[in-house]
């Protein structure tokens, strides 16, 4: 049986009045009479039958029933609004909404993404910029899914970084991924050039914390396994929670960082950042381009879809 509920132009009245504890305030935000405000409040009131205010002369101050269920008042609008926001964006198939970790946005997507806007003037893109982490080992369990349904809850389209294990869902591999010491051209020279792996006891480790957040190991120690280098103490050196502050702290030339060549690839290309070692090595985890089946066809995701596809078929292997 449905809920009967007050008015809603009284509820918004009352969540305005509450929120800045000021009629006047309210009655500038809902564009009304601060008596239109006062109006609205008392007929709540009288329809719930109790007090929402204590009036004085220049104040208002919440009722203890009225401050218990403000959060919830507050919560309602909140989802009321973000409904009316999901209606709009079905109801304009122009509209796109693209979900990806901040690093993967910054360092890749965006020095590409004009390609697409000049391509597709007709589609209004939206990209929203977040850290939720999916999955740690390649298998997705009930927390993990209901971490990605939030992605695509409010986004048509995610680039994941993970395994690839995403029951239910659309995903396509974007391309793989390797791991390598990366820096700062200066820090070939100096003091202690960096000439050859042993070299790095001589300088500050950056550390992105995406290896341990993802795959529970560090990329400096995939990486040094892989060379045979012993003896580093990998705990050492500043730590990032976003690949994209590693970056600038290389580029800065505070230290050597071992992360993804595929994230500098623009720095790497124009020698603001270099690789001073050869070897590369290859992990697990890869990004995904993910989507709801359903959400495949609609004509903007397809085209950023196919777009996407091909911008990561032109990256050179890294």
């Amino acid at each position: 049986m449905p809920h009967r509920l007050p008015p809603l132009n009284a509820l918004k009245a009352f969540e305005a009045a509450a929120r800045h504890l000021s009629v006047k305030k309210a009655a500038l935000e809902l564009n009304v009479t601060p008596a239109a405000v006062s109006h609205q409040i008392r007929a709540l009131e009288e329809y719930l039958g109790i007090q929402l205010f204590h009036r004085y002369n220049r104040a208002l101050e919440l009722t203890d029933a009225a401050r218990v269920s403000l959060p919830k008042m507050r919560e309602g609008f909140d989802c009321l609004a973000q409904a009316v926001d999901r209606l709009r964006t079905h109801h304009s198939p122009s509209m796109l909404t693209v979900s990806a970790a901040p690093s993967f946005a910054a360092r890749w997507l965006m020095p590409r993404l004009h390609r697409f806007l000049v391509a597709h003037t007709e589609i209004d893109v939206r990209l929203s910029a977040r850290v939720r982490r999916v999955s740690i080992d390649g298998k997705a369990d009930v927390a993990e899914r209901a971490t990605l349904e939030g992605w695509l809850d409010d986004s048509d389209v995610a680039i994941l970084y993970g395994h690839g294990h995403y029951p239910g869902l659309q995903a396509t591999k974007l391309f793989d991924l390797t791991v390598t010491p990366i820096c700062s051209p200066k820090l070939l020279e100096g003091e202690h050039p960096l000439r050859t792996p042993a070299d790095l006891k001589h300088h500050v480790l950056l550390h992105d914390e995406t290896g341990d957040l993802y795959d529970n190991e560090s990329f400096w120690n995939v990486w040094l396994a892989a060379a045979g280098v012993t003896g580093l103490d990998t705990a050492r050196g500043p730590h990032f929670s976003h690949a994209v502050l590693a970056f600038e702290a290389a580029i800065e030339s505070v230290g050597v960082l071992a992360s993804l060549p595929a994230l500098a690839a623009e720095e790497l290309a124009t020698g603001r950042l270099v690789t001073p070692f050869e070897l590369r090595v290859p992990i697990s985890s890869a990004y995904y381009l993910v989507c709801q089946e359903n959400t495949a066809t609609r004509p903007a995701v397809a085209a950023f879809n196919s777009w996407l596809i091909e911008e990561a078929a032109r990256l050179p292997a890294v």
